[in-house]
């Protein structure tokens, strides 16, 4: 075994053990680090080609020949499907018809638009599973950012299980990895481009979120995306060095470093991930130096032998950080930095360590040099699942115009691969998801909603054009991508969830302490239910949709009986909480609480929540809920800046679905859309897919709302008198007028015959 790959197998034990899970945004903790190295990458990519180049003929001949035999002949030659997470049927209308969007005014002329029914609950990891499966939560086994542990309660993260060597040895100071770590994607069910590579239809899928580790797809290509962590192992850890010292306290989603600055220099070091050989696993640490000239406004960073300037306010380009393992061994991340002031305080910012795509510490494409390829082709580019710094945002470490910044060169990094997959995938299945769409709507909501508790002290006017200015970027992007277009191929632009104002949070976690279903050793909880008496616990929650019942035989801990008692349980908890009003406004905060067992009949079912909250608009779970805190507060205002959210009762945030073609039913759903591709591909779906084809006249007759949409396999009795999401999408306010010269923003598993 080389000594890479001992660094490959120590780093996954190291992830487990050492690097702490951080809360950001989404409530994620860290996926866990794992080197798996890559030697010979150029070598192994020459010789790939070589051997497809020689055997190309023969391939051709035997894939023409299982093509005739696996799929029924059609028209279709091409699928091209346009990701734009969170886009809103609402803002959508309303921008359309003032003639802002005039490439989805046109789409929608000739084809389809209509509201998409999104998932249960409607969270981007569960709704993108659900799009990629054709299956809801119970079949995919993705309810949450979040999963919890049964034994201690404590949150993992849902999409990505890692799990150290088995064994190790120990040789004087250094640790040595007796086996490989296991990196695994808990998203259960297969993916339809799976299905499709199967037979013979060429894919190319872009950083369609829970994907990591990448899923091996024949004949195709894969780029990861959420929740493909960062060097560091975190879900994204942004750094600060300040010598404003009276800053330098705990930060969610980072560390903030107090620098000294002696003259015009400062130096500081720069954390990375614990050494994977060394028997102590220090924290790796790469020293810079910062050289400031205060009458230029620019500063000039010396980081090893990378040497680069940049000015106050201006990000760097990314940069090559390679960390020193014992032994001789690297490990290679990139960053970008952006000074943030020079005077009267030097404060630095820097992006989450993201895995090098040249050279990835852990697989994060397929096949593997897929990463690589892209690297080569455009230059380094964002590899972290959440790459834009929300949380920076939420701090106030960094402000809009950074966010801003950072997140527009993301998306232009995604375009230069979505042009280039276009262009080089000419038949089969093109499929990207854009996320500038879903993080400029989390953290730019309130510049379009009047009185929003997070307005107070910021900005409220330089920014206020700033979400019509994403929907209209969108707009040229979905115009460049119809250029692809021609009468053999089928488009979709989808959205996977809608978004609202999240001006008020909801912590049933303190609700459940104050009504004596959860029970305190000491008489407070903090985060990850620490000093929660779990004997004495009927209740509690984490995440942002799941309500769990404290079971015996369930959870290590369990307090309630299974049979009746559960059953009381979860009867009492839906008749109190499904109406619950705000003290404070009056208004309703949880329109309604879902029995899992009637809205989920898949074999994962009791892996998800066992009640699932139907948030109303303007309300989801608040920060501290999400965490497992709980004190005397149930309703608070959320005055971060992330502002907007989607996190509620997926009645009211259905997303958007446009294409160049009518379609049999209004009421299509995100779950249909893996056995469409199929369909139009002459591919069987598979028995175990919920969806339907949204060509066939047949199966779409019995759609008669979107109601049905959330549940093809049939309503729920109880759930026949639910709120319309065509209705409840009218809700909501209403975007302002635009000035006319608005400011410049500066392997998964097999479950068929489930």
């Amino acid at each position: 075994m080389t000594h890479k790959m001992r660094a490959a197998c120590i780093g996954a034990a190291l992830a487990v053990l050492c690097l702490p899970s951080l809360a950001q945004a989404y409530v994620g903790p860290g996926a866990g680090f794992a080197v798996v190295g890559s030697l010979g990458i150029l070598f192994v990519t020459f010789f790939l080609a070589l051997i497809a180049i020689v055997t190309w003929p023969f391939r051709a001949v035997y894939r023409t020949i299982r093509k005739r035999t696996l799929r029924r002949k059609t028209t279709t030659k091409r699928v091209i499907i346009l990701g734009l997470d969170g886009l809103d049927p609402v803002l959508m209308k309303r921008w359309m018809k003032a003639g802002h969007l005039p490439n989805f005014q046109k789409l929608a002329e000739q084809g389809t638009f209509t509201p998409l029914a999104t998932a249960f609950p409607a969270m981007s990891p569960v709704a993108w599973s659900t799009f990629a499966t054709g299956v809801d939560a119970s079949k995919h086994n993705i309810f949450d950012f979040l999963n919890r542990d049964l034994r201690t309660h404590l949150p993992l993260l849902s999409s990505t299980e890692i799990r150290p060597p088995a064994r190790t040895m120990q040789v004087g100071n250094y640790e040595i990895a007796l086996g490989k770590p296991s990196i695994r994607l808990m998203r259960k069910s297969r993916s339809f481009w799976q299905i499709l590579g199967e037979h013979y239809v060429p894919c190319h899928v872009l950083r369609v979120p829970i994907t990591f580790p990448p899923e091996k797809v024949p004949n195709g290509a894969l780029l990861s995306a959420m929740c493909t962590p960062d060097l560091r192992g975190t879900q994204g850890s942004f750094t600060f060095f300040t010598t404003d010292h009276e800053r330098a306290a705990a930060f969610e989603g980072g560390t903030v470093i107090p620098v000294t600055r002696e003259g015009d220099t400062v130096r500081a070091e720069i954390p990375g991930p614990p050494d994977p050989i060394h028997k102590d696993h220090p924290v790796m640490k790469i020293p810079f130096t910062a050289r400031i000239d205060e009458a230029a406004g620019k500063v000039e960073i010396v980081i090893g032998k990378e040497r680069f300037t940049i000015g106050e306010r201006e990000f760097s380009d990314w940069t090559s950080l390679p960390f020193q393992a014992a032994m001789g061994q690297k490990v290679k991340g990139i960053a970008r930095f952006r000074v943030m002031g020079i005077a009267p305080h030097f404060e630095l910012y820097m992006t989450a360590i993201n895995l090098d795509p040249d050279g990835p510490a852990m697989p994060i494409s397929y096949p593997g040099f897929f990463s690589a390829y892209l690297a080569r082709l455009n230059g380094p580019y964002a590899t972290l699942g959440l790459a834009e710094d929300t949380w920076a945002l939420n701090e106030r470490v960094i402000d809009e115009e950074a966010f801003l910044d950072l997140t527009w060169s993301i998306r232009e990094e995604r375009e230069k691969m979505w042009f280039n997959s276009l262009k080089k995938n000419k038949t089969g299945l093109n499929v990207v998801v854009f996320d500038d769409t879903d993080r400029i709507q989390h953290t730019f909501f309130r510049y379009i909603t009047d009185g929003h508790p997070a307005n107070a002290g910021k900005d409220t006017e330089r920014f206020k054009d700033t979400m019509l200015e994403m929907y209209e970027k969108a707009d040229t992007l979905l115009g460049k991508t119809l250029e692809f277009v021609d009468d053999r191929t089928v488009f979709f632009a989808i959205s996977d969830h809608g978004f609202k104002p999240f001006r008020r949070g909801i912590n049933l976690n303190s609700w459940f302490l104050q009504n004596g279903y959860m029970q305190s050793k000491n008489g407070a909880v903090d985060r990850y239910f620490d000093g929660v008496d779990w004997e004495r616990t009927r209740a509690y929650t984490f995440g942002l949709g799941g309500i769990y019942i404290n079971v015996k035989g369930r959870e290590a801990q369990g307090a309630v009986e299974r049979g009746e008692e559960y059953r009381r349980v979860k009867r009492e908890l839906i008749e109190k909480l499904s109406g619950l009003k705000d003290p404070e406004t009056g208004e309703t905060g949880i329109l309604r609480i879902y029995d899992s067992e009637e809205i989920f009949r898949g074999p994962y079912r009791g892996d998800g929540p066992d009640l699932v909250v139907g948030y109303n608009v303007g309300y989801r779970a608040s920060w501290d809920g999400a965490v497992g805190a709980a004190d005397e507060t149930v309703f608070e205002d959320n005055t971060k800046s992330w502002s907007g959210d989607h996190c509620m009762d997926p009645f009211m945030v259905p997303g958007i679905f446009f294409s160049n073609r009518k379609i049999e039913t209004r009421f299509p759903g995100l779950i249909d859309l893996g056995p469409t591709v199929l369909d139009l591909f002459g591919v069987k779906k598979p028995a175990h897919m919920d969806g339907i084809s949204l060509f066939d006249p047949l199966a779409m007759d019995k759609r008669t709302s979107l109601r049905d949409a959330y549940f093809p396999a049939g309503v729920p009795e109880g759930l026949r008198d639910a709120p319309l999401a065509e209705v409840a999408a009218e809700s909501g306010p209403a975007p302002p007028p635009r000035e006319e010269s608005p400011p410049t923003p500066a392997e998964p598993e097999d479950h068929e015959n489930a």
